[in-house]
């Protein structure tokens, strides 16, 4: 069960050198283990170029560039957040980081410690945010099984009606709405809950086809699409970030609606065409070349992005009612 977090500091929106410190400090985390495959290590390149083209934005792409030399400083990097709750929110992110391709690492749980020291930060603070990360975490191990029997050459698809068929758009459509709500909330384990919602819709839409999915198999295709666990994590944090949102309330599991305009095309559009490529890839006996699902995913990007506007109302209402019982519960199954 996720603990109730420290109370909430109250905090000035941040300036580009206390935003670019935080943007350090994930950076740092993500490549905390050393284990980051090449594939996530591109995925984080692109969305750092992607952000420093925000309106405002610091040079994301060049802090890419200095984290893997190996040349941003940890303690300097925390030095620049005198703000108790910005040095909450950076050892908050950090840790969600470390946790969003599962529970953290040795060589991560050290990186957090020396974190921790750096911000001044005590077991009372850091101790929630802990559990908290962890518990969302196990949520991503608990959306599809950890291992699925091996499936048999020339084994038949399974046929799907036009009944079942719509009832899969409908499920599509549904995740989508909800993980842009998701992107309503500032509070981290919001964001964290995205991806396991992501695997267990692979995971239905495969078996609805015939398919007993593994969490490894299932990993293995959102990376193939280019939809790092990672990387899309640190995507989220960063838009939020650099859009204000962070900048309002550091941790708490309160109702605070964000800007509807900050980051929710990318968990909407990006679940949406998940789960049409999904759809597709499955509905034809898993035939799709790396590269066709690649283009499928990126064609279907830009139709999903336009459809938001069309769903706002039903992303904001859903925004509304969510709290923390009712995801865990929802990627449960419950």
């Amino acid at each position: 069960m996720i603990d109730a977090q420290p109370t909430p500091f109250r905090k000035p929106i941040m300036n580009p050198e206390q935003q670019q410190a935080i943007l350090s400090i994930a950076l740092l985390a993500a490549f905390a283990d050393g284990a980051n495959a090449e594939r996530e290590r591109e995925e984080i390149r692109r969305l750092a170029e992607s952000l420093s083209g925000e309106a405002g934005a610091p040079d994301l792409a060049g802090l890419y560039r200095e984290v893997l030399l190996k040349r941003v400083d940890l303690a300097a990097a925390a030095a620049v957040l005198s703000d108790p709750g910005q040095r909450q929110l950076a050892y908050e992110m950090a840790v969600c980081v470390c946790d969003a391709d599962g529970l953290t690492t040795e060589p991560e749980q050290r990186f957090l410690a020396e974190l921790g020291r750096a911000l001044g930060l005590d077991a009372t603070v850091t101790g929630p945010l802990d559990r908290q990360a962890a518990a969302m975490a196990e949520l991503t191990a608990e959306a599809a099984p950890t291992y699925a029997p091996a499936m048999t050459a020339g084994v038949a698809v399974a046929t799907v009606s036009a009944v079942a068929d719509a009832e899969l758009d409908r499920s599509i459509l549904n995740a989508a709405i909800l993980n842009g709500a998701l992107e309503l909330l500032p509070q981290s384990w919001a964001s964290m809950a995205i991806i396991p919602l992501q695997i267990k819709l692979v995971y239905g839409i495969g078996k609805t086809h015939g398919y007993e999915l593994d969490q490894g198999h299932i990993r293995e295709f959102l990376a193939t699409l280019g939809v790092g666990l990672t990387a899309q994590y640190l995507e989220q944090f960063g838009r939020k970030l650099l859009g204000g949102l962070l900048g309002k309330v550091a941790g708490g599991l309160g109702k605070s609606l964000g800007n509807t305009a900050t980051s929710m095309a990318f968990s909407f559009a990006t679940t949406y065409a998940l789960g049409q490529v999904a759809k597709r890839y499955y509905a034809g006996g898993r035939q799709m070349s790396s590269a066709l699902l690649q283009d499928s995913f990126q064609d279907l990007l830009g139709p999903a992005k336009a459809m938001q506007a069309q769903y706002l109302p039903q992303i904001q209402q859903r925004a509304g009612s969510l709290d923390v019982g009712q995801i865990m519960n929802l990627v449960r199954g419950a």
